[in-house]
């Protein structure tokens, strides 16, 4: 497994390039920078139409709450038909991005009314890591080890259990005590699932580089950004998160 992000992992590639036409395009770097782009502006532009709803109106629509609540499903369905079927990924991975940009968009404005400038500096953030975790990749100081990789896969499957158990358990009116406050508890869980995603970022980067020198299908470079796209999606909202906490202890 060359990656904890499900979307991401050696399995897919082996099973694209068995599938692959000979002759055909082969992933790229490049073509997989262009293709995260892409995507990253479809979600800012829809989380920025989303967010107006919330901060320019007095009352948000009715379909807010809703979507607060339910609005990661669709994303999540939408995952997994990419996940199980790559060659889907250059359609659906821009309406991945597209609606997930609307639940990000209204979960960053609630925040922001909440904590004022908190999304710019999450933003910020969440642009830093990514271009240090990437410099540091670059340069090679850190090169994921096998028993690296299934540690983060790991930790990454048992803290998404855990949300959608808390997820579960909130129909029922219980929740997990600590965990979700400004408490140290709650700031240190906070804080540990931000490295957890940071260090996503470094496998995604690795599977990616494997995925170019391995001569992928062209279609992978839609699949290996949309993958990278989850990451830093988990990442700012965990950001959020944090900063949150943090600012509420003032």
């Amino acid at each position: 497994m060359r990656t904890s992000n499900p979307t991401l992992n050696d399995t897919v590639f082996e099973n694209a390039r068995a599938t692959a036409e000979r002759g055909t395009a082969v992933m790229t770097l490049n073509g997989t920078v262009t293709r995260t782009l892409i995507l990253v502006l479809l979600l800012v532009g829809a989380a920025s139409w989303s967010w107006e709803f919330v901060i320019g109106a007095a009352a948000a629509p009715a379909w807010f709450g809703p979507a607060l609540k339910f609005g990661w499903i669709l994303p999540c369905l939408l995952a997994l038909v990419i996940s199980f079927v790559p060659k889907t990924a250059p359609w659906l991975a821009p309406v991945y991005a597209l609606v997930k940009g609307v639940v990000l968009g209204i979960i960053s404005a609630y925040f922001e009314k909440a904590f004022n400038g908190i999304v710019l500096s999450a933003a910020l953030l969440t642009c830093g890591v990514l271009v240090a975790l990437l410099a540091v990749y670059v340069t090679g100081l850190i090169k994921p080890s096998e028993n690296f990789k299934l540690g983060v896969a790991a930790a990454t499957i048992g803290v998404f259990l855990f949300y959608l158990a808390s997820w579960g358990l909130s129909f029922f009116g219980i929740q997990i005590p600590g965990i979700f406050g400004n408490g140290l508890i709650g700031i240190a869980f906070s804080g540990f699932v931000v490295v957890l995603a940071a260090l996503n970022l470094v496998l995604d980067f690795d599977f990616i580089e494997n995925g170019c020198e391995s001569g992928a299908p062209k279609y992978m470079e839609w699949y290996a950004a949309f993958g990278l796209l989850v990451t830093l999606v988990w990442l700012y909202i965990e950001l959020l998160r944090l900063l949150a906490k943090l600012r509420g202890r003032d």
